[in-house]
């Protein structure tokens, strides 16, 4: 972790280009930040989608997740809108993991196998 006097040492805003991104340095129009993230978490996977079903720290709901999905930011959104639109619940996209409200894990598994993605049911 980066001492103090780094952290402050860095441009935060310039009268040329507005604000700038701390990490990279570059405006925030320009930053790239966000995508070689993502290309790193891309890079991590290893091609097969993990569904589960998960209770700790949601007093008691049940949620099913989706971790593992090789696609970037933007189609990971619109592939939980489309899964939330065939479970007919909510959900949401945390760290790269689709959330979705209730327990639909053989829903889920059909509809991303004719999607071609090699699924995992992992879990109890």
């Amino acid at each position: 972790m980066a001492s103090l006097r780094d952290q402050l040492q860095g441009l935060v805003y310039s009268t040329e280009h507005g604000r700038t991104c701390p990490q990279c340095r570059q405006p925030e129009a320009d930053c790239i930040c966000d995508q070689l993230a993502d290309q790193a978490r891309l890079a991590a996977l290893d091609g097969v989608v993990r569904i589960r079903r998960e209770t700790s720290g949601r007093k008691g709901k049940g949620v099913t997740t989706l971790s593992g999905v090789p696609l970037a930011e933007a189609e990971l959104k619109t592939l939980l809108k489309e899964l939330k639109k065939l479970c007919g619940t909510g959900g949401a996209l945390k760290e790269g993991v689709l959330e979705i409200q209730g327990d639909h894990r053989d829903k889920l598994k059909a509809a991303l196998e004719t999607r071609g993605f090699k699924v995992k049911l992992a879990g109890g």
